[in-house]
């Protein structure tokens, strides 16, 4: 199975996850995922009372420079943890 196979199944599995992440991990899991699809952060930085998608941006362009593809490995290597 190729890697980007696994992505789509990871990301089809973290719809069903046995139980919700804190929301620490839900921010990593959506930076990977932004990451691994789309690449570095694009788009303006939301504003300071945009708190949730501020920190979902600032999540995901922490992850700058890193490849889609180690990205999605990541985000593979995590849901599967979260699945158990």
């Amino acid at each position: 199975m190729s890697l980007q196979q696994q992505f789509d199944q990871a990301v089809a599995d973290s719809k069903n996850l046995p139980e919700r992440p804190d929301n620490m991990t839900l921010l990593k899991i959506y930076a990977l995922y932004k990451q691994g699809s789309s690449g570095d952060a694009t788009g303006d930085r939301p504003g300071m009372t945009d708190f949730v998608n501020r920190a979902k941006y600032d999540a995901w362009a922490a992850l700058q420079g890193t490849s889609q593809e180690d990205a999605q490995q990541q985000y593979v290597d995590l849901i599967g943890e979260l699945k158990g």
